[in-house]
């Protein structure tokens, strides 16, 4: 069986508009997804790239309005009109709640689309433990159980070793999608990521110089 490599954030919008697509080639090629949930903004710090806070007004205008807007109608996938009120509330509960579950299978695939929808179509606070559990009770778990794994040492630490993992990988944004070591940026590039899962790309000989 052929594996995705599912790199991303619990509040990532391009990660929710790839979502459903995700799902439907991992089912169309036997593919198993396996989740690897990260905190976005340490990794991308880390790599190198501007935290959004930093980018200019125009770039963030364009990310968080009319390119979101275009994938959405274009997926037919529902969304808010705005870049969610909690959008920058603490969301390593959430990634928590989908490490619990574990790494594949249908019921972290099913979890992990459902808190990516209630925060862009629902407009959740992903640090609320009520509207968590109210996440988890609809997809059919023992919330309390759930968010009392979620939130233990044992479980934020394998978070934070996603984290690092990422960093090596020289992973720098969400989502992204690792197929046979083979990296896709973007929910973009899912037509890629469905390409090489029927036929592998040829090995990259491209080489860049050292930057600076």
């Amino acid at each position: 069986m052929s594996e995705i490599i599912y790199v991303y954030s619990a509040h990532s919008a391009y990660a929710y508009l790839g979502s459903a697509e995700l799902m439907r080639i991992a089912a169309a090629h036997n593919a198993k997804i396996i989740h690897r949930p990260i905190l976005l903004s340490p990794v991308v710090e880390h790599q190198g790239s501007q935290p959004f806070a930093d980018r200019t007004q125009a770039h963030v205008d364009y990310f968080f309005g009319r390119e979101i807007e275009r994938w959405a109608e274009y997926r037919n996938v529902p969304i808010i009109n705005h870049r969610p009120t909690y959008h920058d509330a603490d969301y390593s509960l959430a990634s928590g709640m989908i490490l619990t579950l574990g790494e594949s299978g249908p019921a972290v695939d099913d979890l992990v689309h459902r808190l990516l929808e209630a925060h862009w179509r629902d407009d959740i606070d992903l640090s609320d433990r009520d509207a968590l559990a109210d996440v988890a009770t609809a997809a059919g778990h023992d919330a309390r159980a759930l968010l009392i794994k979620a939130g233990s040492s044992a479980v934020q630490s394998r978070l934070k070793a996603n984290n690092d993992w990422a960093v090596s990988q020289s992973v720098f944004g969400s989502p992204t999608y690792i197929v046979d070591g083979d990296p896709f940026y973007g929910q973009d590039h899912l037509g890629l990521v469905e390409r090489a899962l029927q036929t592998p790309f040829a090995p990259s000989t491209w080489r860049n110089p050292p930057v600076g």
